[in-house]
């Protein structure tokens, strides 16, 4: 039986710890004690290292004594800015900040309910096979933790993150690619009144460019946005130089390729037009995943769903997340929603209800398994 108490006081505990990306060294303490006092055993890997971060990811395991195989729980430590400071406050039954910061629901809720289900567990004697953790740092940004997690100290067949906003009972089989686009422009500078004929301005190069990009909503499958221009220092200069942040994604790795190539090749067009140039810079941030419906994870997620009373279903999301670098790595994994709203905004907030069942959620996916 979860305790709703127990479990509410613990999620504003957590939300009160400081932990923005690559600061999450304090939490980690935190956790680890936790951890430990439920009986697991916990390590640190060398994520940490090689991002740059005050701490790794936290590794823990718990062993069982069930036939079933090992499975793992994932959730990120850090959150996005502005999320020092948090005061957290309850209004009807509904967790807020006090609204000068984010709630830190996003991803604090997902490690309150691993938390919570692997005490029901324990408290309630029910037999269970391995039980692996993996809390990871700086997912927000760049996924960095789960790209660089130590996955030869990883034994699961099978992962759930805890990371999508919608209600228990949502199950993500299905999320996007993403490559990062950045340009950077260069033109000749001029005196913009004296002489501008003499220059080449870069920012004329950007505009063309995007006038002839495809954007937005591409199709049902495929995203592409500008998100950063950068440039210029005065009116009276010719921009030289202009920097663009972009980015496309795709549930398809090969429409993705075409989108990508599309935007690389109108800043070149462009730049060729007015007689400037560009840099270009494409990276894959993370591939994508896709789990058939009658695989055996969906199918035990919705049986443990019905046997807490609510209804399991399956569901595409256009975001990237733990998941994505979980796949790429050979365990077959899924997104569980937990209903954490508004996500990086000032009014984030969680349900306790939400809390709650995403607390049973964890306690009865590890009784199916096991």
């Amino acid at each position: 039986m979860v305790n709703q108490d127990r479990l509410v006081q613990e999620f504003l505990e957590l939300v009160q710890i400081d932990s923005h990306s690559g600061k999450e060294g304090k939490i980690a303490e935190v956790l680890t004690k936790k951890l430990q006092e439920l009986g697991l055993d916990v390590m640190v890997d060398a994520a940490g290292e090689k991002v740059g971060g005050e701490t790794g990811n936290l590794i823990a395991k718990l062993k069982g004594k069930g036939e079933g195989p090992a499975i793992l729980f994932s959730c990120h430590m850090d959150t996005v800015k502005p999320g020092e400071g948090v005061k957290p406050i309850i209004k009807e039954e509904i967790i807020y900040s006090d609204g000068t910061t984010i709630l830190g629901g996003d991803n604090k809720a997902g490690i309150a309910a691993v938390l919570e289900g692997i005490r029901v567990i324990k408290e309630n004697k029910v037999p269970h096979g391995d039980i692996e953790v993996a809390f990871s740092i700086w997912e927000e940004g760049g996924l960095f933790g789960a790209k660089y997690l130590d996955y030869s100290k990883i034994n699961a067949k099978y992962g759930f993150i805890l990371d999508s906003g919608g209600s228990p009972g949502e199950i993500i089989t299905t999320g996007p690619c993403q490559d990062k686009v950045n340009a950077k422009i260069f033109g000749k500078p001029a005196h913009a009144g004296v002489a501008p004929e003499e220059g080449i301005s870069a920012i004329m190069i950007a505009a063309r460019a995007i006038e002839n990009m495809k954007l937005l909503r591409i199709d049902e499958e495929t995203t592409a946005n500008i998100g950063v221009i950068t440039g210029g220092e005065a009116t009276n200069i010719v921009t030289p130089l202009v920097e663009i942040k972009a980015e496309a994604r795709s549930l398809k790795e090969d429409k993705l390729d075409v989108q990508s190539a599309h935007m690389a090749e109108a800043f070149k067009k462009a730049a060729a037009d007015f007689g400037g140039r560009v840099e270009i810079d494409v990276e894959r941030m993370y591939p994508p995943f896709h789990v058939e419906e009658n695989d055996e994870i969906v199918s035990k997620v919705k049986e443990a769903f019905s046997q807490i009373g609510i209804e399991g279903y399956t569901a595409a999301t256009g975001g990237g997340s733990d998941t994505n670098i979980l796949n790429g790595n050979g365990i077959k994994a899924v997104n569980l929603g937990i209903g954490e709203k508004k996500a990086h905004t000032l009014e984030e907030h969680i349900h306790i209800k939400d809390l709650v069942n995403s607390a049973k959620m964890v306690a009865q996916i590890i009784q199916v398994f096991g």
